[in-house]
């Protein structure tokens, strides 16, 4: 080793010493001596390697308690809040639905001790886990039963291995969907242990399809909501009252896989209308599934709607307990499902019917003012506008439909994609990232999801 090297590694200083620095002290206090020792020894790593490559020290050297600091201050969360501007409200990447406040005090209150969990208060002993929401539920929906698990592949699954197990079960062609992360509907009959049946054709399923397939091996009759696509044009499907018919007529359970399901008439708050729960549930169909992140704004779950006497095959299955859902879940599942118990006021305190139906002039007025306060920050190597967009209600609900919004969009006068790729990429490093998305040769920043202006603008002030 050099003289020259040996000197510059010599500088480093000791971890014991740098404990003691009275700037270090109030980290040691915050942090703990383990994880500043741990820390330290790292950045002396780092240190080494470069002086190693480059022969000579690197510049957070000259303030090892600063860099320390910083280092501690930066550690990133595996789940780290991000503003979603991209344009689509339920984000299946973004986490989906945000919870509503009653929801997050819930989980907190479930989090911090103990909780009726499994416990019957009026008869102090066990109770099962489902049993108040699957109350609610069915005031709610009308459903004889309910029963929750951790999302809706698992209540499709669930559903699967206990009505249909090693028999044959009778679906549309044109329902046989895949969705995210290629979950497909026919690979999750196979390894629930059934037989698919296709019948009709992708765009026209007709009544007789189902007839005809049935038969001694038929174990279910099943629908499949296209929630995250649509066909269009010269169509036919059958609808949920003529299958329960055709169900009861050979004695055969039917179901449905809503996929989204809202609990509301979407129509009422100017949205595309979106099949309920408790239309098919009043139709007659047997079991009906749906999830609690997407249109009903809660946690992640599974919901299974119907008949008591398959509900509680469902509750007795070995299965349920590996799907069950935790006590943050139902709690949150919970305080969800009461604020639909006033419906009056869910666009004020449910935020997945607030952003969905924020006004358009509102969003628009909000693009104007961030226009003006990021264009001096911004405005040297982007041209910056306010414009009109089409936002998108995600998560595989009504696909087609769209919501008009207002974007900020970035357009650069230099570097064309590699200065969008540069600010995007600078704007995911931020301490709360900025996600929006590039399409046309611009970035656009949709603000339909944006509800605190000064959080952003001070985010983007960096």
């Amino acid at each position: 080793m050099s003289v020259e090297l040996h000197l510059l590694y010599s500088q480093l200083p000791a971890i014991d010493r740098l404990l003691r620095e009275p700037d270090v002290a109030p980290l040691v206090a915050e942090y703990g001596p383990v994880l500043l020792t741990d820390t330290l020894r790292q950045m002396q790593v780092e240190a080494r390697e470069y002086i190693s490559q480059f022969h000579s020290l690197a510049d957070w050297c000259s303030d090892w308690p600063m860099a320390l600091k910083q280092r501690l201050h930066n550690r990133q969360s595996a789940l780290k809040p991000v503003f979603n501007l991209s344009g689509t409200v339920l984000h299946t990447n973004l986490g989906r639905a945000p919870l509503a406040e009653s929801a997050i005090a819930a989980v907190n209150d479930a989090m911090r001790g103990a909780v009726t969990l499994e416990y019957s208060l009026s008869g102090a002993g066990r109770g099962h886990r489902d049993r108040a929401i699957a109350d609610l539920l069915c005031e709610l929906t009308g459903a004889e039963d309910a029963c929750i698990v951790n999302n809706n592949a698992a209540a499709v699954f669930l559903m699967l291995t206990v009505m249909a197990a090693e028999k044959q079960v009778v679906v549309s062609r044109g329902e046989l969907v895949e969705i995210g992360g290629a979950f497909r509907i026919p690979d999750v009959m196979r390894q629930a242990g059934c037989e698919l049946v296709e019948v009709g054709t992708t765009n026209r399923t007709h009544l007789k399809d189902y007839r005809q397939a049935i038969n001694e091996h038929t174990g279910l009759l099943m629908k499949v909501h296209t929630s995250n696509y649509s066909i269009e044009g010269f169509t036919a499907s059958v609808a949920e009252a003529q299958l329960a018919i055709l169900g009861n007529e050979f004695s055969i359970p039917t179901a449905t896989d809503l996929g989204s399901g809202s609990l509301v008439d979407m129509t009422r708050y100017g949205l595309p209308a979106e099949p309920m729960p408790q239309q098919l549930i009043a139709a007659g169909i047997d079991l009906v599934t749906f999830s609690g992140d997407k249109l009903l704004g809660g946690p992640q779950a599974g919901i299974i709607l119907g008949k008591k006497r398959w509900i509680e095959q469902l509750q007795q299955h070995p299965l349920k307990r590996v799907l069950r859902a935790d006590k943050m879940t139902l709690a949150a599942l919970d305080a969800t499902l009461r604020l639909y118990q006033q419906p009056d006021r869910l666009t004020e305190l449910l935020p997945t019917m607030r952003l969905l139906t924020r006004p358009t002039q509102v969003i628009a007025e909000s693009a104007q003012r961030v226009l003006v306060a990021l264009t001096p920050r911004y405005g040297t190597d982007f041209t910056l506008a306010a414009e009109p967009c089409w936002s998108q209600i995600g998560s595989g609900s009504l696909p087609v439909d769209r919501l008009a919004s207002w974007a900020v969009t970035f357009a650069p006068k230099e570097g064309g994609g590699s200065a969008l790729e540069a600010l995007t990429a600078r704007w995911r490093g931020l301490a709360k990232p900025v996600i929006g998305r590039v399409a046309d040769g611009r970035l656009w920043l949709d603000l339909r999801c944006l509800e605190d202006e000064a959080a952003l603008l001070r985010e983007l002030a960096r």
